[in-house]
């Protein structure tokens, strides 16, 4: 008798302020969380100076990762292209690059996926087109390598994000498909936004504005050094003060925000009915409220592990409870063991 061995898969989120892991095995057609490791940089260290230890805390059984870019050096743009074949577009997709990238498409790698025509009879279409730097990507294979796993793939913080939500949005109760949502995942240095539709991918954004940015706030307000501000914003013991000091951080944020879902709205014809909030910097007291002040519509928090069944054998729950705002990418990226 021949028993298939469950495939296993480590998303690894290489964040500016912490590193995190989560691993995804399939137990037949369910994903079960059974790994998760979550560690600090702490100041004048880089990441690859704490990621042996985060895969050794972590004792993971994968022995492939997922990891993802995001800053300045990639590029996420949606492409109005001629009807053609994968074939005809992946070739013609250079020559149409150089029109939507800051950097020469040569020093680059890309991907492009062709998205539904939003028309029947349409002649055009929406390409995803998607780029990054090759010495960002070299960089980030070397860090999977040099931890002793086979790199899965190398994807966009933005589209992790997205893969999160698919994993574990629950369907509507009718059978009808899902309403459109913008997930708003505020991290140390950048905010990133994903507007899904139906399922469908129609807007991606990148804000370079985040917790880091909102602790100094803290800090210069409440006169504290950066480590105390950090703890002000996660203590609660100073929500008032907090939200006070980080209000003009967040007032940006919003603001940036607003405009993003009325463009959707106005040049894809998207109502985004809610806005569904994760990371680590959006734990500052404040944030859903102004958010949900600046955009005039619902602003929750929605948790990356809902509905995934936890191996309690092998994952501190506590921990992972502690840390989820923070895994929608890590889970994200794991997600992709169900395409391995």
């Amino acid at each position: 008798m021949y028993w298939r061995r469950n495939r296993t898969l480590l998303g690894l989120d290489v964040g500016s302020s912490a590193v995190k892991a989560v691993e995804i095995t399939l137990h037949g057609p369910e994903p079960v969380i059974t790994g998760f490791a979550h560690m600090e940089i702490p100041a004048g260290s880089t990441a690859a100076d704490v990621l042996p230890e985060l895969m050794k805390q972590g004792r993971f059984k994968a022995r492939r990762a997922a990891a993802a870019l995001a800053g300045p050096s990639t590029v996420v743009r949606y492409v109005p292209m001629q009807l053609m074949s994968d074939e005809e577009l992946r070739a013609a997709i250079r020559f149409e690059s150089d029109k939507y990238l800051p950097f020469d498409v040569d020093e680059c790698r890309l991907d492009c996926q062709a998205l539904e025509a939003l028309e029947p009879e349409a002649k055009t279409r929406t390409v995803l087109l998607a780029a990054a730097r090759n010495s960002l990507v070299d960089e980030r294979v070397a860090q999977v390598r040099s931890l002793g796993l086979a790199p899965e793939c190398i994807d966009v913080d933005l589209f992790a994000l997205a893969n999160a939500w698919e994993l574990c949005a629950p369907p509507e109760a009718d059978g009808t498909p899902r309403g459109a949502v913008a997930l708003v995942d505020v991290g140390a240095v950048r905010t990133s936004i994903h507007v899904l539709a139906n399922g469908r991918t129609r807007f991606s954004r990148e804000i370079p504005i985040g917790g880091t940015d909102m602790t100094a706030a803290v800090a210069r307000r409440m006169s504290l050094d950066p480590v105390q501000a950090e703890e002000a914003k996660r203590s609660g013991e100073a929500d008032e003060q907090v939200a006070a000091a980080a209000a003009p951080v967040l007032e940006d944020l919003a603001n940036e925000l607003a405009l993003s879902l009325e463009y959707v709205e106005h040049h894809e014809g998207v109502v985004v009915d809610e806005v569904l909030l994760s990371g680590g910097g959006a734990l500052c007291a404040g944030t859903r409220e102004q958010l949900e002040l600046a955009v005039q519509r619902p602003v929750r928090w929605w948790s990356p592990l809902e509905g995934l069944r936890v191996d309690e054998s092998r994952v501190d729950v506590e921990q992972l409870g502690r840390w989820t705002p923070t895994l929608a990418v890590a889970v994200g990226l794991a997600s992709r063991v169900r395409a391995a």
